[in-house]
This record gives structure tokens, C-alpha cells and sequence, in this order.
């Protein structure tokens, strides 16, 4: 998914987009995020028998931190954007299982609210900017509708995995080929479709890599009763994020390197 977009205006050409480019590397970044996400929020609420509330608590403090750090950057960190999205898959995790569980709304409840939030939240992104962002974020009012989206979009992927892994009874291995096979049918249109805004494209498949990393975390940790290799999830989470960390670490070191070529010549 590498389809790029033209900056609109004069002034947004001396600006830098404060968000990475939606490349392959960005995608399979997004869903270890995603898969971290699900696994480190079990682990707090669960394994360290938090409860969905303190766990949720504790990962909004995070992700407030690590959104303050993002919005006073003038131009794309990468360990600071994807701190913060790992902070929203966290977040999301543990916001989606306090509103299916301790709530009681359950998952089809919870996840048409969600749905709806997102869809709200993208029409009123375009009915007060007159578009509908996702790599040139180089204004205020763009990067808040960014992050909220983010936002509701990962607590929404979290109860869609949920919902398909239980409530349909797929299990979380079919439910994560479901949500893989979504999100290969977006990246078709995303080729070769040229009716369906390219925007629109980018947070469809955002919201479906939620779900698919909430249905690969959940492979991993759950029980081998419950149709998981029941790994440990702290130790899971560990070795996901080093692997998101490693990689961020890698694209970073070369975008320095280039631009330090750049320079030179």
C-alpha cells in the first residue's frame, strides 16, 4: 500500500508531515503494534490481575504521555509515532474488554458503537477540513481527527476480533484469516480501484489490522482449550516489541543515513 498523495497547497510545502508514509514497512509495523497491543494489554489486566479499569488508567496515562511528546514534535519521530500508537492498541485492548465485559454491552453492542464513533469522527474530519487525511499531517486540527481516529479505530478492532472469534465462534486462528483476508481485499482496491478515495482505503485497512493482531495476540497467549498455543504473555509481548522496536530502529537508522547522503552531494 504505497499509493502517495500531492501536499494541496504552497504553505503546506514548507511544512514536514508529522506522520511515516504508508509503505509495507509501515503496515507490518502497524500490526505488530497492534498484536503488542492485545498481548500487553492482557498481561497487565490479566496476568498481573489489574482489571480492565487500573490497566486502562494506566495505559490512557501512557498514551496521554507519549501524545504530548508526539504533538510538540515538528516533523515524524519514529519512536515517539509508534510509542504512541502501541499506546493506543494498549488502551484499546484494555477500553474494549471494560466496555464487553464490566460493562456488560458485550461484543456486538460495543463494537456497533465503536463502528459508529469512527465513521462520526471521519465525518467530521471532512466537514471541517474538507478532507479526509492520512500521511500529510502537518496541521494541528488534522493531527487531533489522526489520533482520534486511531484511537476509536483500535478499541473498535479490539471488540471485532472479540466478536468473530467468539460470537460467530471462528476462534481466533479463522478469525485472524478473516480479518487477513479483508484487509488483502483493500490492499486490491488499493492497486488497482480508483473510485474509492485512497483516505478512505488507508483507515479501512487500519481499523482491520486491529482485529487481526487482536486475533493473532490472542492465538498466541489463550489456552490450548480456547484454540491458543497458550504462550506467556508477557513474554510475548516482549519478544513483539522487540521485533517493532528492531525494525523502527532499522528504518529510522536509514533514514538518517540517507538524508546524511543527501547532504553530502
Amino acid at each position: 500500500m504505497t499509493r502517495s498523495i500531492s501536499i494541496r497547497n504552497d504553505r503546506d510545502d514548507d511544512l514536514i508531515s508529522k506522520v511515516p508514509q504508508a509503505t509495507a514497512i509501515f503496515w507490518i509495523v502497524k500490526i505488530l503494534a497492534t498484536t503488542v497491543g492485545e498481548t500487553g494489554g492482557d498481561a497487565l489486566s490479566m496476568t498481573l490481575e489489574l482489571g480492565y479499569a487500573v490497566a486502562t488508567l494506566v495505559f490512557l496515562a501512557f498514551f496521554v504521555i507519549t501524545l504530548t511528546l508526539q504533538v510538540r514534535s515538528d516533523r515524524y519521530q519514529p519512536a515517539i509515532y509508534w510509542a504512541v500508537v502501541v499506546a493506543t492498541t494498549t488502551v484499546g485492548t484494555t477500553m474494549s474488554d471494560f466496555l464487553d465485559r464490566t460493562a456488560g454491552l458485550g461484543y456486538v453492542i460495543s463494537s456497533a458503537m465503536l463502528l459508529l464513533a469512527v465513521l462520526l469522527i471521519l465525518a467530521a474530519w471532512r466537514a471541517v477540513a474538507g478532507r479526509i487525511e492520512y500521511q500529510t499531517i502537518v496541521h494541528s486540527r488534522d493531527e487531533v481527527f489522526y489520533w482520534l481516529t486511531i484511537l476509536v479505530s483500535n478499541t473498535l478492532g479490539t471488540a471485532l476480533g472479540d466478536f468473530t472469534a467468539s460470537s460467530l465462534g471462528l476462534g481466533f486462528e479463522r478469525g485472524a484469516l478473516v480479518f487477513a483476508g479483508l484487509l488483502a481485499l483493500v490492499a486490491i482496491a488499493w492497486r488497482i480501484g480508483k473510485r474509492i478515495p485512497v483516505s478512505i482505503l488507508f483507515w479501512a485497512a487500519y481499523v482491520l489490522t486491529r482485529p487481526l493482531g487482536a486475533t493473532l495476540g490472542d492465538t498466541l497467549t489463550k489456552p490450548h482449550e480456547d484454540g491458543g498455543f497458550a504462550l506467556d504473555r508477557i513474554s510475548a509481548s516482549l519478544a513483539i516489541l522487540g521485533a517493532l522496536v528492531a525494525i523502527v530502529a532499522v528504518q529510522h537508522w536509514r533514514g538518517i543515513r540517507r538524508l546524511t547522503t543527501e547532504s553530502a552531494q
